[in-house]
């Protein structure tokens, strides 16, 4: 006998077990001959990582397809992996070497430091997947991968040498977002903006010698100047002093007449001396502070982009840690006659920290009368996610992707149609980023990561080759067969040294986004032709969130098109869906941060309801293009859901059901027997039809009212009279057809609520095989006739019972049913199912009639009316007030949040969270007001 209560603490490590005993999951296991196959590749979590809110959706809602398509008998490939996560995991172990009191990464170079981060990846790396499983995710676990094997290093190399020879990858000096705590270039997704509390310090320039303008300051009605003054400065705003330093113009708006007539005139930089040109440009903004914009192009990505339209010099004043290099700098000195009256200021900002050298600045510009004003500024400032420190935009000399020519194919296939996105309107998103796409810096300078097979000659020559081996015949080659100095060096290195003196390797390492961008091919075993890349890719669906289309859609789609073939030769996409998913928020609809403490931990909920009613959750929740608020009481009420099919299937044990091998759906007589097996074959084709479109939503909804409401409170019900009656045909029937429909159950279930099911599966017959092994079912039977009569009966109770709820009527309360208008077919139905109606509805005896009975509540079903007479269930005027005093109760709030909501600066200023919370309440509130003035119009014609 089951046990009486689900003890998932206790059934999905054993279930887990045995799905790994069986190897269960591994590639090709239960495919049909001749299938096609089906491929997902995981988004690799971090080797850091751990299991959070986003992973638990994200491979919930795989392991959904995946689990589905293998019960399809299709040969399915779940592709495991980790990413290395280079900055994360250099942070990791360079702070238990500082915990442990060890030698710090310079101290122990860079070879043995590789070698502890390789020890920390074996020992505590990868924890995440160990999560994974306890979330049921049914992966290839024998197939796992990680960015920095053996296999997916040659693919780095083969990809990075191919696009490098193919003229794709380059080296060049541009704008980095530089991290001055971690010493490195970091990706946008590595920079999150923060609101901060500045200020906005309005700076004079004094214009060249001998350079006036007039000013307007004062204006009439419609606007026009009335005065002017006459100014030899021009006035900047700026929210970082210090990086004037490096001012090399100043840009004005075309069409802004208080300054046309100095446009082409020059500024004298203060602290600097350095005469800088004013340019027109239309970035600046006639509307903003003064109107005139100082232009930093080595310190400011849109003054980068003013500058080369400008042609101004790009003079970096910031070193690698974010202090004032200026008194050696060459880019800066050239050019300036290096008067001996701004020795002093230089000598005070030298090596100072970019935010103390702020405060000095604004200290020389105060003293020299030439600080404006300043005003109080709150603004959003980008901070390195892992370093926690403000952001520099750095000029330095990087490796580039060109990404404009890769982007062109993968804007073709999403154009025309051979990749989608679902929902649709993300394609948006990624033509935005694709036809808008620059340069993309692949190069870190950490040394953990897939170090840049890039060798230099003794005279900065670059030779890029797989080896160093390579490397060094190229660079040999070049030498020798040029004459010069270079080649008397060469011949005599290549005589009087080792080979590896001639060549120094390039020190920076990619980045983590580079190797994650071959990752569908990869780890497939490219770029060695091996069975697995010619069965599985191109993969099927990609399951991601939104914030990294950018960073990892885009990419894989650029190096799948350019390096992946087919027969033709003609370019392969990686997968043909992406499904993006929405965010997971909390239950008031608020972002998951720990600064606000709402972050909830998957494995607590986990521990607390079970990974299945967690997993049913997130896919029932998990609506396109709509966020999850998730709220754990949500999670309670599923943990119920699954604990509703287990008394089920225990009760039918009780009653002697049992799977019967001879029976068949066609077989069945009885009428409640073929409704279900109606209602079923609806059930798995709503099902089915909803994981293929990834409406994983729509999937679970149907089933969740197949369960709960069709099986579990109408069908066992149905059956519990012909359980308990002497008419041993029809119960053989009903008990073959109960574990029938059951069996199918779970089956449907299954890849929703995996570890019940498959503990319901191995418990109810004695079995050869795995339920995640068990074919899905197929939508093979149809009664019309069958399931309109039960759901007839259905509808009919059902109104019965709300009505009685509506009214108050205690349960106990018996009364004759009228009904009024039925025809012959109803009646004849009301024959049949009289026993039901009267012990299911709670009614006496059952009536035709031609008029409805005065004071009754009216059910319409079909043609026909169905009345109870109210006036012996209740208390007319003790319920009436009831109802009159909860209408009045909800009218009272429907004008509170009514009067908000009319309010334009609530609407504008709330939270959108807080705002759509209200209206959804408003929502509930008209449709509980609806339900109380019918009650009351009920209780009223009783009266």
């Amino acid at each position: 006998m089951l046990e009486k209560t689900y003890d998932s603490a206790e059934v999905e490590p054993r279930i887990a077990k045995a799905w790994d005993e069986a190897d269960a999951f591994r590639a090709g296991v239960n495919a049909k001959p001749g299938a096609e196959t089906f491929t997902i590749v995981i988004p690799p979590p971090n080797v850091t990582g751990s299991l959070h809110m986003g992973h638990a959706l994200n491979n919930t809602l795989q392991d959904i397809m995946i689990r589905f398509e293998r019960m399809r008998g299709k040969d399915v490939l779940w592709q495991p992996g980790m990413d290395h996560a280079g900055i994360a995991t250099q942070m990791v172990v360079e702070r238990q070497l500082m915990e442990r009191q060890l030698p710090g990464r310079r101290e122990m170079g860079r070879e043995a430091f590789v070698d502890k981060i390789w020890e920390w990846k074996e020992e505590s790396g990868g924890l995440i997947f160990n999560q994974l499983k306890r979330l049921g995710a049914s992966c290839d676990w024998s197939r796992e991968r990680f960015t920095m094997d053996e296999g997916l290093s040659a693919a780095v190399l083969e990809v990075f040498v191919t696009l490098y020879k193919q003229g794709l990858i380059y080296k060049d000096k541009r704008l980095v977002n530089w991290d001055p705590k971690l010493l490195t270039a970091i990706s946008d997704m590595e920079v999150e903006q923060i609101e901060v509390n500045g200020n906005l310090w309005h700076l004079r320039y004094p214009l060249e010698d001998g350079v006036t303008y007039q000013y307007p300051v004062a204006f009439d009605e419609d606007g026009n100047a009335t005065e002017f003054e006459t100014r030899d400065y021009i006035v900047v705003a700026t929210t970082r002093p210090e990086t004037m330093l490096g001012d090399t113009g100043i840009a004005v708006n075309p069409d802004d007449e208080r300054y046309r007539s100095i446009v082409g005139k020059h500024v004298i930089l203060p602290i600097v001396g350095r005469r800088i040109p004013i340019v027109a440009d239309d970035y600046a903004d006639p509307t903003a502070g003064s109107g005139a914009v100082k232009i930093t192009p080595a310190h400011d990505f849109n003054d980068f982009e003013v500058g080369k339209r400008a042609g101004l010099r790009r003079i970096n004043v910031l070193d690698i840690d974010g202090t004032v290099t200026i008194k050696d700098n060459e880019d800066f000195l050239e050019g300036l006659d290096n008067p001996a009256a701004l020795h002093g200021a230089w000598d005070r900002l030298e090596g100072q920290d970019r935010f103390t050298a702020r405060k000095i600045i604004v200290e020389i510009f105060e003293e020299a009368g030439l600080l404006d004003k300043i005003e109080p500024h709150k603004h959003m400032v980008p901070h390195g996610d892992r370093g926690g420190v403000p952001i520099e935009p750095r000029l330095t000399e990087q490796w580039w992707v060109d990404n404009k020519t890769l982007a062109q194919p993968a804007i073709a296939s999403v154009r025309e149609g051979r990749t989608k996105f679902v929902p649709k309107n993300w394609e948006n998103t990624y033509f935005q980023w694709m036809e808008n796409i620059q340069p993309w810096c692949i190069s870190r300078q950490l040394w953990w990561g897939h170090q840049i097979p890039a060798w230099y000659g003794p005279d900065g020559q670059v030779f890029v080759e797989k080896s160093e081996e390579e490397a060094l015949q190229a660079a040999i080659q070049h030498y020798l067969s040029h004459e010069g100095p270079m080649k008397a060096l060469v011949e005599d290195l290549l005589e009087n040294f080792k080979p590896g003196e001639i060549l120094t390797r390039d020190e920076d390492v990619l980045d983590t986004w580079f190797s994650s961008a071959l990752w569908p091919f990869s780890t497939l075993g490219w770029p060695e032709h091996t069975p697995e890349l010619k069965r599985y890719y191109p993969t099927n669906v990609l399951v991601t969130g939104f914030d990294i289309i950018p960073f990892w859609v885009v990419r894989m789609m650029q190096m799948g098109l350019h390096f992946m073939k087919d027969e033709e030769g003609n370019p392969v996409e990686p997968f043909h869906t992406v499904y993006i998913h929405a965010l997971v928020r909390d239950k008031n609809g608020q972002k998951m941060s720990k600064s606000k403490g709402n972050v909830i931990d998957p494995l607590d909920l986990i521990d607390e309801y079970g990974a299945d009613a967690l997993r049913f959750t997130l896919a029932i929740m998990a609506a396109q293009g709509r966020d999850v608020k998730l709220d754990p009481a949500r999670i309670a009420g599923y943990r119920n859901f699954g604990t509703k099919l287990w008394n089920a299937t225990r009760f039918a044990e009780m009653n002697g059901v049992k799977r019967n091998p001879a029976f068949s759906p066609a077989t069945a007589k009885l009428t409640v027997n073929r409704w279900i097996l109606t209602e079923l074959s609806t059930t798995i084709r709503d099902v089915t039809e909803a994981i293929e479109t990834q409406r994983f939503n729509e999937a679970s909804a149907s089933l969740y009212r197949f369960v709960w409401n069709q099986v579990c409170d109408w069908y066992l019900e149905l059956l519990k009279p012909i359980f308990m009656s002497e008419d041993e045909g029809a119960k053989a029937e009903a008990q073959a057809c109960a574990a029938y429909v059951l069996e199918e159950t779970y089956k449907l279930l299954h890849p929703f609520m995996p570890f019940m099911t498959e503990e319901l599966w191995a418990h109810t017959e004695t079995r050869d095989g795995l339920l995640c092994h068990a074919d899905w079912p197929a939508p093979e039977f149809a009664d019309q006739a069958a399931a309109e009569e039960i759901n007839w009966l259905v509808d009919l109770v059902t109104g019965l019972r709300s009505a009685r709820a509506e009214m108050n009527v205690p349960p106990s309360a018996v009364a004759p049913l009228i009904v009024v208008g039925a025809n012959e077919l109803t009646q004849a139905r009301l024959r049949r199912h009289e026993a039901a109606v009267r012990r299911l509805a709670r009614v006496e005896t059952i009536e035709l009639a031609d008029v409805a009975p005065k004071g009754s509540a009216q059910i319409v079903v079909g043609e026909a009316t169905a009345c109870l007479p109210l006036g012996n269930l209740i208390d007319l005027v003790a319920e009436k007030a009831r109802i009159e005093k909860a209408v009045g109760k909800t009218e009272a709030e429907m004008d509170r949040i009514g009067k908000k909501l009319a309010n334009e600066k609530f609407v504008a200023n709330a939270d959108p969270e807080v705002v759509a919370a209200e209206r959804e309440r408003f929502a509930e509130l008209e449709v509980q007001m609806a339900n109380l003035k019918i009650a009351l119009l009920r209780i009223s014609e009783a009266g």
